[in-house]
């Protein structure tokens, strides 16, 4: 069974991701406030961002995928500047290896 991920703004500007097998069904889920507790909150939803895939758990797998983003990250996604991703992917912090070894180089 086919699925989607779909990425939807919500009226404060916040990102809310899912996936389902019926996108046009659960759209209207959301914008009714049968949604999820997130955008029942924060209607109305407009929907902004959709992958399909061949099976439904593919769809699912995108989605905790996405859902672990930055906003940052989301948003180049949906603006379809897939070059940007891999700098917004690698780890900034002081522990990442690159870093490391800049700090070492250093000494």
């Amino acid at each position: 069974m086919r699925g989607f991920l779909y990425i939807l703004e919500c009226s404060d500007g916040s990102y809310y991701c899912g996936s389902t097998v019926d996108l046009d069904k659960r759209l209207k889920e959301h914008n009714t406030g049968k949604g999820a507790n997130h955008t029942k909150k924060r209607l109305p939803v407009k929907l902004v961002y959709v992958e399909e895939y061949d099976r439904i758990d593919k769809a699912f797998y995108r989605e905790k995928q996405i859902q672990g983003w930055s906003r940052d990250k989301k948003e180049v996604l949906i603006s379809g500047d897939l070059a940007k991703l891999n700098g917004l992917a690698e780890c900034k912090n002081e522990t990442h290896f690159k870093y490391y070894i800049e700090e070492k180089n250093k000494s």
